[in-house]
């Protein structure tokens, strides 16, 4: 049976990681997939140094258009990132039905429900396990491993990056501009790390995990996102000392009136499993109605473990390169016919526990006013510290849990006490996460 061959678009970190692991573990490939595997054809911006890696093993390409309309390709590896050539060229190996393995979440959030139309109507196949959790097998547990459970809800440590400024800032009480430049010093934060502490990086992930959870298109339009950039040492100071643990996490939950898709800082009880995951890791917790809680770790990124799960979707697309059509997983684990049209839900329809802290001037009466506006917007507290005022100091910190409140009365409630004169600043508001 002759051998399965690939074009590469890009052979940069990842795509170079590809090869390796391609080359490398040949023989393991070969027969796990039933055929050989072979990278044919290579297109990047940097001939030379592809020229390096490749080694004379396949063909060189500077333009990736003639890598993916190459009669002699089945399959396009696309490596290449961002959403406008990406996905002019993903659309067009579809076009040319060929099969498309793709590492690019921003892509599938933003136009993958164009491409797996796309795909559908060509009979061909769009694998993505690599977009989400880098070698974390993710993907393949929605789509397979869990297909007997109704999913009701996910959260997940999915930016490396994010985590490991939380990380050095809870272990070294530095603060977010020292450890976000530690992080650009190692290689870990672009130059510019915008997409990574502000969560937009976490909510194309999110919103892939969502659509496979919950068997709805791809919203990221929908995803309410907030960074980290804004954490202080003195908020994950007091989430230590109340049990919790500050982590930026992605969470989508089937809800009674919609789906949360939602990413921001959130206080996780310092006893589970993800609120121990520290540095670049990922972890993913999905809960299950029949399997209940289940997690998912690993590294979320680098040249290896992101190759990892490109390198098992050319396997999976090889075993099923001659099968119909009919007997595929589906794209979105869901039947195409059968997507829902279950709404995303506005953030401030979200129901959530909530961290409050909040600077006051030192006067009697500050506590019952503050607590009268919660009281008014239908916000009950489960927990308070107050803490004392140092030597010669006219101004405290007062921190509060509150149990379960709609978002949209915790921002009236917030309005209100930042309005009080005796309220110095704004108030301080994260999310609070149980995870049971």
């Amino acid at each position: 049976m002759r051998a399965i061959r690939v074009g590469l678009l890009g052979i940069g970190t990842v795509g170079g990681g590809t090869w390796d692991v391609l080359n490398r573990n040949a023989g393991e490939i070969r027969r796990r997939a039933g055929r050989a595997i072979r990278i044919a054809r290579v297109a990047d911006k940097d001939v030379n140094k592809a020229r390096r890696l490749v080694d004379g093993k396949a063909v060189l390409h500077k333009d990736a258009w003639e890598v993916v309309r190459a009669p002699d390709i089945d399959i396009v590896i696309e490596l290449i990132g961002g959403t406008g050539i990406a996905r002019d060229l993903v659309l067009e190996a579809i076009a040319q039905g060929k099969h498309v393995v793709t590492a690019n979440k921003a892509l599938l959030a933003k136009h993958g429900n164009r491409i797996f139309a796309a795909a559908q109507k060509k009979d061909v196949m769009v694998a993505f396990e690599a977009s989400v959790g880098g070698g974390i097998p993710i993907i393949k547990a929605l789509r397979e491993g869990l297909a007997a459970n109704r999913i009701e809800w996910i959260a997940g440590i999915i930016n490396g990056t994010s985590n490991f400024i939380l990380s050095e800032m809870r272990d070294k009480g530095l603060s977010f501009a020292q450890v976000l430049a530690e992080a650009q010093a190692r290689g870990y934060a672009e130059a510019d790390p915008t997409f990574d502490i502000e969560g937009v990086d976490a909510a194309h992930k999110l919103t892939i995990l969502s659509a496979l959870a919950f068997g709805i298109p791809m919203q990221f339009g929908k995803a309410y996102t907030e960074g980290i950039s804004k954490l202080t040492q003195a908020d994950i100071g007091y989430a230590e000392e109340l049990g919790y643990r500050i982590k930026l996490l992605g969470i989508t939950r089937r809800a009674p009136r919609g789906i949360e898709l939602r990413v921001h800082p959130t206080l996780v009880p310092a006893r589970r499993l993800i609120a121990n995951v520290e540095g670049v890791m990922n972890a993913i917790l999905v809960k299950g109605d029949a399997v209940g809680a289940t997690l998912y770790y690993g590294a979320g990124a680098g040249s290896q473990p992101t190759a990892s799960a490109v390198v098992a979707d050319l396997v999976d697309v090889t075993r099923l390169i001659t099968a119909d059509p009919e007997h595929r997983v589906p794209h979105l684990a869901f039947q195409p016919d059968q997507l829902s049209a279950t709404p995303i839900l506005p953030m401030g329809e979200v129901e959530t526990c909530c961290y409050l802290r909040m600077r006051v001037l030192d006067k009697p009466g500050v506590l019952a006013r503050i607590t009268r506006i919660l009281a008014d917007s239908r916000i009950s507290i489960d927990a308070m510290v107050q803490k004392e005022p140092g030597e010669g100091e006219q101004r405290v910190d007062i921190v509060m849990l509150t149990h379960l409140a709609l978002e949209k009365n915790v921002d009236k409630a917030i309005a209100r006490i930042e309005r009080l004169p005796t309220v110095v600043g704004k108030v301080t508001r994260i999310r609070l996460e149980a995870l049971l």
